[in-house]
């Protein structure tokens, strides 16, 4: 087989479509549907004493007014707990319209059906509802005080508790080990809440077939096979009479990983209630305060060490933000727990976090998912170890780096999968060696002197960082190759522009050996592939791409004993190339792929005159030869699924340099270097996007997106006029260099890439900042004004 469309930087193929407006999202079906829409608390906390929906029924095109109460069986019961944990002792989720009390503001109420969205929206303006106030708890800090709590039965508004330690070889803790070491230091880390703003928000558009009892939902979703499976337990309709399709999806980035959203399961219920086709779409001010967000968190962190910077123990512990409700579970703490410890041997382990419930938006997994928060906890240690000891940063991690012969390596712990977390390659000295050569790192303490000369201020800051990806359980392929000779991809994970459509035919051509333009693959449509898990957490080329490239190799196989049969050939004598299955060293004596898939599938011959033909090929044109071979299935197709052991660990090197302003404190990136390994490349085209992408963010998530709440629990910033992201002139140029390490856990050797670009950016801005200024920078984002405050603070 041919194997060089695997790791070439083929074009995306999707772009042509979506760049010329040809994109079909969530808001552009159901035209003539009927619309909903939503009465959403302005309050915080507080208890609903009454809903009055007088003023509201005499309005021209109202169609229906759901409250809780509406609600059946079923529907009415709290959402799902997606991932359980023995730590959540204390799990909570909504309601999909508020019971009683709502506990963040946007919390849904009631649900207007009209005949557009502008008389559902002037319906919910008609629409009373009566409150008992109740004291908000904002921020993480209030909710341990337990002077107020946000569930009545939840003490101290900690949902869940967890420790987990490592001793050091010698069998010491964490606290011993810290006690007995030459240098200790202590301090607190801060990170702000934030969230991803994907372009497209939430939407949800349902079609009810009352003559064949089934449902049809289209959903702006990461996991429409979960969807389905929620809807049909909520709705109980059996699961075979339930389509979810994600059409194409204006970004995703983690938000829409939840599944059911409260408006994936009333949208469908109405529809089927009403026998009409029904569609919500969600508004920007929605999205702000009735998604999710996430990164929110205080650590304090404890810390011994030797003279030559290697850590003889770490303690860390956490106070997690997750808002409102854990509908997605502990995943994010428990990430930034385990991946904290980065691509280094720590001595001795101590990590306790507490999860707090605040009357905030829910918390779930952000493009990243707990990796910033734990890299910018780690990495500012290792700064604050160089300074302690007058050492280069560099010199610091290099102390503590795993070396390339001790892979596989056991940190000890459990890792999100509840599997070990075990790193499974690596070569973290040869990464740093690279990021130091592409950033200039030994040759920047002249520029800085050369700068300072100038009375510019200019700082250089490096991040490293682990990525677990590839989780499982599982995910699927299916591939067929029809009598035209093209060959049909699905894989039940959805996309959001991470370039699937591209990187999976890139895999199918290669392993099938057709030209990649004969490819075509479909993702989201339970229609034609019903059970997957979803895409997020960098898994899905992992995850996918191995289980099409195990289904690619059944198809294969099957090829060449059809191929063998009607060549009178040996199975192992024959290869694929272009399309073609020929003898080895015998291009001459081939057939072509269309001809096998014919062969395989005698039923046409009745139809097909070039299925007739190709019965030359079976040296036969008896019609009343036996349909197949015995043991065999009609047609050219395989399905397979892939489960990994464990996950496979990507990991890292960021370095920046910035200049801050000495009159505005303004923050400018003057160059941005990346040194980055996910295993062997599928298309070094789309790693690099992905890596681009993940700055960007990255770079919003460490100067500018923050989720400012009052003490009311009252969004100060809900829009795109207050809520700042980067524009493309504030993030720079990136420059990358790739290490290949491929992992020896599955097929094809590789590992996921799509968060890697965000995860250590705000500790590499922060020391770089720090570098600059000459103070510490402990909390992240920083804006000009809080850093002209720490320059200004007494000392």
């Amino acid at each position: 087989m041919t194997t060089k469309l695997f790791g070439e930087p083929v074009r995306r193929r999707e772009d042509a479509r979506l760049i010329a407006g040809q994109g079909r999202y969530l808001d552009d079906l159901g035209q003539h549907a009927l619309a909903a829409a939503f009465v959403r608390s302005p309050h915080a906390h507080a208890r609903i004493t009454g809903i009055n929906v007088d003023a509201a029924l005499e309005v021209d095109g109202l169609v229906a007014i759901y409250t809780w109460e509406d609600l059946p069986p079923g529907v009415a019961e709290p959402l799902p707990l997606l991932i359980p944990h023995p730590a959540l002792t204390h799990g909570r989720t909504a309601y999909p319209l508020a019971r009683d009390i709502v506990r963040h503001v946007g919390e849904p109420i009631v649900m207007v059906v009209a005949v557009d969205r502008y008389v559902a929206e002037d319906v919910c303006d008609l629409i009373e509802v009566s409150y008992e106030f109740l004291k908000p708890v904002v921020g993480v800090e209030a909710a341990v005080s337990g002077a107020h709590l946000v569930h009545e039965d939840v003490p101290d508004n900690i949902g869940a508790h967890l420790v987990q330690e490592v001793a050091a070889k010698d069998g010491r803790s964490a606290a011993e080990a810290i006690a007995a070491a030459p240098h200790t230091l202590s301090f607190r880390l801060d990170i702000e809440r934030s969230a991803c703003m994907p372009l497209e928000g939430k939407g949800v558009y349902a079609r009810w077939d009352a003559d064949d009892q089934s449902l049809r939902v289209y959903s702006s979703t990461q996991t429409s096979t979960s969807v389905r499976m929620a809807l049909a337990a909520k709705l109980g309709i059996p699961l075979p009479k339930v389509e979810v399709i994600a059409p194409d999806v204006g970004g995703g980035f983690g938000v829409k990983i939840v599944h059911p959203w409260p408006e994936e399961v009333l949208v469908p219920w109405a529809a089927r209630l009403l026998n009409r086709e029904l569609k919500w779409t969600e508004d920007r001010r929605e999205h702000f305060i009735s998604s999710a967000h996430e990164r929110a968190q205080v650590q304090h962190v404890k810390v011994g060490f030797d003279d030559e910077g290697r850590v003889l123990g770490l303690s860390v512990e956490i106070l997690h933000d997750h808002g409102a409700y854990t509908p997605y579970g502990i995943i994010v703490p428990i990430i930034t727990s385990t991946q904290l410890l980065g691509p280094y041997k720590i001595g001795a382990y101590r990590v306790e976090f507490s999860s707090v419930y605040t009357n905030t938006v829910q918390v779930t997994p952000y493009r990243g998912a707990g990796r910033p928060q734990g890299v910018f906890c780690m990495e500012r240690t290792m700064d604050k170890i160089a300074a302690f000891l007058g050492k280069d940063r560099t010199d610091v991690r290099a102390a503590n780096f795993i070396q390339p012969d001790e892979f596989p390596y056991d940190q000890g712990m459990i890792f999100q999968d509840g599997r070990p977390l075990i790193y499974d390659s690596g070569d973290y000295p040869e990464s740093l060696r690279k990021l130091k050569e592409l950033i200039g790192w030994d040759e920047f303490p002249a520029l800085q002197e050369v700068a300072r000369a100038e009375g510019r201020r200019i700082g250089i800051g490096i991040g490293c960082y682990v990525e677990g990806t590839g989780v499982g359980p599982y995910e699927g392929g299916h591939v067929q190759i029809t009598s035209d000779g093209r060959v049909h991809v699905s894989t039940g994970l959805t996309s959001q522009g991470q370039g699937h459509e591209t990187v999976f035919a890139q895999i199918a051509a290669t392993e099938l050996g057709v030209p990649i333009e004969r490819v075509s693959v479909v993702t989201g449509d339970t229609r034609r592939f019903g059970y997957a898990v979803g895409t997020f957490a960098s898994r899905a080329a992992v995850m996918s791409g191995n289980a099409i490239a195990l289904a690619c190799r059944k198809v294969r196989e099957k090829a060449l004993r059809v191929a063998a049969d009607a060549l009178e050939a040996d199975p192992r004598d024959l290869e694929i190339t272009d399309g073609m299955v020929h003898v080895v060293g015998s291009p001459s004596a081939a057939i072509p792929l269309a001809t096998v898939a014919v062969l395989s599938n005698p039923l046409r011959y009745a139809f097909d005159e070039e299925a007739k033909r190709a019965t030359q090929f079976a040296g036969s044109a008896d019609m009343n030869r036996p349909p197949v071979a015995e043991g065999e299935e009609p047609g050219l197709e395989g399905k397979d699924y892939y489960s990994p052991i464990r996950s496979t660990f990507a990991s890292g090197m960021h370095a920046a340099i910035v200049e801050t302003d000495p009159d505005t404190a303004e923050i400018r990136i003057l160059r941005y270097a990346v040194v980055h390994d996910c295993g062997k490349m599928i298309n070094p085209m789309l790693v690099e996007g992905q890596i681009h992408g993940g700055v960007a963010q990255g770079v919003g998530g460490a100067l500018y997106e923050k989720m400012a709440y009052d003490d009311h629990g009252q969004l100060l910033n809900a829009s795109f006029m207050d809520f700042l992201m980067p524009y493309a002139t504030e993030i720079p140029r990136i420059e990358t260099d790739h290490l290949e390490t491929p992992s020896p856990l599955n097929p094809l050797g590789i590992k996921g890439a799509g968060e890697a670009g965000v995860i250590p950016v705000a500790s590499v801005i922060a020391g770089a900042i720090e570098n600059a200024e000459g103070f510490p920078i402990d909390r992240m984002p920083i804006s000009p004004s809080e850093l002209h405050e720490l320059r200004v603070r007494p000392a």
